[in-house]
């Protein structure tokens, strides 16, 4: 029993894990969550380049001449 118990600490998360993946693989949820992550990024991204017209502006041509 002591070895089961010290088993379940040290790996329980980890179980856990395993089986929270596999239920969002069978029921497609992770398109749902790729879907909100990348709205999400996107709009960061946008929100930044409004905010930082010239850095962006700057960086990109720096980044252009080198190519």
């Amino acid at each position: 029993m002591n070895d089961f118990k010290s088993f379940m600490s040290q790996y329980g998360g980890m179980i856990v894990g395993i089986l929270i993946a596999i239920v969002l693989l069978l029921t497609r949820f992770y398109m749902l969550i790729i879907a909100i992550i990348l709205i999400a990024v996107c709009g960061y991204a946008g929100h930044y380049f409004q905010h930082n017209k010239d850095s962006v502006k700057e960086k990109l041509k720096n980044f252009i001449d080198r190519l």
